[in-house]
């Protein structure tokens, strides 16, 4: 295992090149829209970004990708490899893991008190079909599941990189050696989308460099399609295949990362409007007029 410019653009793909598409998904919590109207298509093997300033409704997309939020509006459909086509609006998200969506999260969700081995090892195992009473009575068929599974987690953990601290306790690890670890644990489940929200924030450049090769890797050698939230656009522009750009709950640019760069509504959007010659009364942005590329936050968004 060693892996231009239009309002609301939509992405047609292809007959069957799609693993997932979204359709005028609208989401909002009481007065509040987080998301209005949203279209986009991921195609299989694909790395797609979702940017955007905090609030755009990045991670309230991927909580409606993956059964945590229900929107008011709207259809997610999965295409798994078997051809199989399943709405995902309405199941809950055990179920929509099932399918073969997985996830991170902006905070880490770690199980602090278990080894690295422990919390890969529960994502490998959601995969197993033994029941309780095949647990008690260790049947053949729970043995053999245990010995694949400590198998695949110990590979799990040498493809990230963490082999040497499979016996250590999540809470003790780096904050980088955190993120991968949990990037292992939903591999673990056999995904065919892996969402990544913002992966890279609180870790260091070095630490960065790693990250964006081992999520290379996820998609080349694991062949698993990546849908990634970040503020890094260094990072972005260095891995993505295709940029989705979201601000105010609806997509204002679609496109690889040199149309993006050049984007007339992408760069107002991190800017904001002009406050004055010389002035901007938004986000930051680089030399060159593009979004700030060491841009990070921490705190989940609606």
């Amino acid at each position: 295992m060693s892996t231009t410019v239009a309002p609301e653009p939509s992405v047609a793909l292809a007959d069957g090149d799609a693993i997932v598409e979204v359709a005028d998904v609208s989401l909002s919590f009481g007065g509040v829209t987080s998301l209005a109207g949203v279209s986009l298509g991921q195609r299989r093997g694909e790395i797609l970004a979702v940017i955007g300033p905090n609030g755009a409704g990045k991670t309230s997309l991927f909580n409606c990708l993956t059964g945590v939020y229900t929107p008011q509006a709207g259809s997610i459909v999965f295409h798994d490899a078997k051809g199989h086509d399943t709405q995902v609006i309405g199941r809950k998200a055990h179920v929509v893991n099932r399918l073969g969506i997985a996830r991170t999260f902006q905070t880490s969700r770690l199980f602090n008190a278990l080894t690295a081995f422990e919390n890969v090892k529960i994502g490998v195992e959601s995969r197993q079909h033994t029941g309780p009473v095949g647990a008690m009575l260790r049947l053949p068929r729970t043995r053999r599941e245990e010995r694949e599974s400590d198998a695949r987690s110990s590979a799990l953990l040498d493809f990230v990189g963490l082999h040497a601290r499979a016996n250590e306790v999540a809470s003790s690890l780096p904050y980088g050696d955190r993120r991968r670890l949990e990037i292992a644990r939903a591999l673990g489940t056999v995904p065919e989308l892996l969402l990544l929200d913002e992966p890279a924030a609180g870790t260091n450049p070095s630490e960065k460099v790693d990250l964006a090769a081992l999520i290379r890797r996820v998609n080349a050698d694991m062949g698993v399609s990546v849908l990634l939230i970040e503020h890094d656009m260094r990072l972005v522009m260095s891995l993505a295949h295709r940029i989705i750009v979201l601000n105010f709950g609806r997509v204002i640019a679609a496109g690889s990362p040199e149309e993006i760069q050049r984007n007339p509504a992408v760069i107002e959007a991190y800017l904001g409007s002009t406050g004055g010659e010389g002035e901007t009364s938004g986000g930051a942005a680089d030399a060159g007029g593009r979004p700030d590329a060491g841009g990070d936050t921490r705190g989940e968004e609606p």
